[in-house]
């Protein structure tokens, strides 16, 4: 068994240093702004215990109890018309409340309106399934379960979708490291070719943005290309730099870097 380590921070503090834009609320209007949005809610509180209902970026929004699901998502395709289940997941809200948000994204086609389900699922009770009212629902339940762990009861399939079948913990809980834990960084070396060749082929570099440019399989640095596997780990060869094919066309002036000028700041 590997040893335990505290993941609470493991994503309050990103690897990267850049700035990321962070979009404002959204301003939250009352149902009855909405001539149909207004009559919808209104027939749905009639039969399914709503506690909070708002309009926000042209979605209805109703948060109802998570027993509900079901029998809200019967209604709104067979009353209301919201025949088309676009989307559903969850959001980890496990470190601030101790569960998931779970929603629901409904479009009714012939109204041209979108209706949005929300419901508080605590973390160790399941959820019911809704396949049985959109079958659609069905891989999207299953990566629910995978990607954060959210148990789905009723579902006939429930089972991991994208990682593997044997892969430890759920790969989008706020509390799993960017650049996943010591089992995601030797996985496919020890299914592949077993624990013995961890020496010889070293941990999967797990991290996307990373570029190695003494890796020359992938990469070529420019001013200093080199054939295909060429060692340069000593040093790196200059070339000259081209921005053009030795044969263009006639027509077309031939760029001389030399008469470049590079513009400190925009014009």
């Amino acid at each position: 068994m590997r040893q335990y380590k505290n993941k609470d921070n493991a994503q309050k503090q990103a690897y990267f240093t850049d700035r990321f834009h962070v979009v404002p609320s959204l301003p939250r209007l009352a149902p009855s702004s909405d001539e149909i949005f207004a009559k919808d809610h209104e027939e749905f509180c009639k039969h399914i215990n709503v506690s909070d209902a708002y309009i926000e970026h042209t979605h209805l929004v109703m948060i109802i109890n998570k027993n509900a699901v079901v029998e809200a998502m019967t209604y709104l395709r067979d009353e209301l018309e919201y025949d088309m289940l676009m989307e559903l997941s969850a959001i980890d809200y496990l470190a601030a409340k101790d569960g998931y948000e779970v929603f629901y994204e409904m479009l009714s086609l012939s109204k041209h309106k979108r209706l949005r389900i929300k419901c508080f699922l605590p973390k160790d009770e399941a959820i019911k399934s809704v396949t049985s009212v959109f079958k659609s629902a069905n891989w999207s339940e299953r990566e629910m379960y995978d990607m954060l762990g959210v148990k789905v009861e009723g579902h006939f399939n429930l089972k991991r979708i994208l990682m593997p079948d044997d892969w430890y913990d759920h790969p989008l809980r706020k509390t799993y490291p960017l650049q996943g834990d010591e089992a995601a960084s030797w996985y496919e070396v020890d299914k592949i070719f077993g624990k013995e060749a961890r020496d010889i082929i070293g941990p999967e570099q797990r991290d996307p943005a990373a570029i190695d440019r003494y890796d020359t399989t992938r990469f070529a640095r420019l001013g200093h290309e080199v054939p295909y596997e060429t060692d340069i780990s000593e040093f790196e060869p200059e070339t000259a730099i081209s921005y053009q094919e030795d044969d263009i066309s006639g027509i077309m002036k031939k760029l001389k870097p030399e008469e470049s000028v590079v513009l400190k700041r925009r014009r």
